[in-house]
């Protein structure tokens, strides 16, 4: 790869994603908040955000460089749910989602020294009705603040309450890993290292 690829997310499931694509990346991170105007459509919100971080960067940035933001988003109705900031809001979000189908949401965007692309990938998810212990059980053992919608598909609530997904698996893990890799070899001449 003629660049030097940089992850710039916190998110230890985006670079477990990168590894298993067989990329070399480092990781950087710098604190860029995540507020937007709140007359954006929920279905826009996540590729926003990436942009947004992803603007953050280009200041500071060498030419040689293309840097990886991504922000991911759950909705149900025209609610976005972003990451819970406590114990009840994670509890009040499961409720939410329990016995219901939602879309979640990834926006990616691949930021050069004078340029940005980015997209964004949908899949929807059915869970089943999950009881109350199911869901206290699930926030007292994953504590899933850092999550948003506060789960993660590849957790035990993923495991025994997940009854369905359309679209891919690994956007709502973090990372549409498959439209990452066209649109990286879109933009530059790579393959994967042995």
């Amino acid at each position: 790869m003629n660049f030097k690829l940089i992850l710039a997310s916190n998110s230890p499931r985006r670079k477990q994603l990168l590894q298993e694509m067989g990329l070399g990346f480092s990781v950087h991170t710098i604190e860029v908040d995540e507020l937007y105007p709140e007359t954006l459509p929920a279905t826009q919100v996540a590729e926003f955000l990436a942009r947004k971080k992803g603007k953050a960067y280009q200041l500071q940035m060498q030419p040689d460089e293309l840097i990886i933001t991504a922000d991911t988003t759950v909705i149900i109705g025209r609610e976005v749910l972003n990451k819970p900031v406590d114990r009840a809001e994670a509890l009040d979000m499961l409720n939410k989602l329990s016995g219901t189908t939602h879309e979640v949401v990834t926006g990616v965007c691949l930021t050069l020294a004078d340029q940005q692309h980015s997209f964004s990938d949908t899949t929807r998810v059915s869970f089943k009705t999950l009881s109350q212990e199911e869901i206290t059980h699930y926030v007292n053992q994953y504590r899933p603040y850092d999550k948003a919608g506060a789960y993660a598909i590849q957790e035990w609530i993923g495991m025994v309450g997940i009854e369905r997904i359309e679209g891919s698996y690994f956007n709502v893990v973090g990372l549409p890993v498959g439209k990452l890799y066209d649109h990286l070899k879109g933009i530059v001449d790579f393959m994967p290292k042995n």
